[in-house]
């Protein structure tokens, strides 16, 4: 298995995309200081503002109760809007513009306006989120996983940084430390693309258990 391979597999960066400059005061590789690979700490609960959004958690309770892909896949697609939805003018419009420079394969440009969203808005998961992208894309996954430990540790129920951190895990050959975030994206999101098929295989390789 390649090791830290230069951006997410199918499965991580369709998943991270898709459910689509001053430096930040927490720098990724600063954060990666405390964070190793394969293990995760404990997430502390979802900060108030988010547990008070009362659309946001109907959305939850909706995904969970899904019963197929295709309307697991809409209920996901709402939820992404609302954490793409800071609160300020500023730094949406620079999310914005980002999220340009992402889709134009641009990741430094992408982490240089993402640097200023942080400063204005340090607590925004999904700014973490999309700046992890693009360290991945920079094949920086050393600060890319740290920032997707940032991102939960803001919104515990993001599931595509959860998916994105299993990806990045399994390329790194910790296989016990994939499967437990990829089991943590399907807690919440059933029915995330071909993470079943995963799941299935890291649980025979890490436990042994015949499915």
């Amino acid at each position: 298995m390649r090791r830290f391979a230069v951006s997410l597999t199918a499965v991580g960066l369709a998943v991270a995309l898709a459910l689509s400059m001053a430096v930040a005061p927490a720098r990724a590789q600063n954060a990666a200081e405390d964070v190793a690979p394969g293990t995760l700490p404990g997430i502390a609960p979802a900060p108030e503002a988010e547990r008070g959004d009362t659309r946001l958690e109907r959305l939850f309770e909706r995904l969970a109760e899904t019963e197929n892909a295709v309307e697991a896949r809409g209920v996901a697609m709402l939820i992404q809007r609302r954490w793409m939805e800071s609160g300020s003018p500023t730094a949406d419009l620079l999310m914005n513009r980002a999220q340009q420079a992402i889709r134009a394969r641009e990741p430094a440009l992408a982490i240089e306006l993402i640097d200023r969203i942080l400063v204005i808005q340090p607590d925004w998961a999904e700014a973490w989120n999309r700046r992890a992208i693009a360290f991945t894309m920079l094949q920086d996954p050393v600060s890319a996983i740290a920032d997707i430990y940032r991102t939960v540790s803001l919104e515990p129920r993001h599931f595509a940084a959860w998916a994105g951190l299993g990806t990045l895990l399994m390329q790194a050959g910790d296989e016990r430390g994939a499967l437990e975030s990829f089991e943590r994206a399907l807690a919440v999101h059933p029915h995330l693309p071909r993470i079943d098929t995963i799941v299935n295989r890291l649980r025979r390789d890490v436990d042994g258990v015949e499915l």
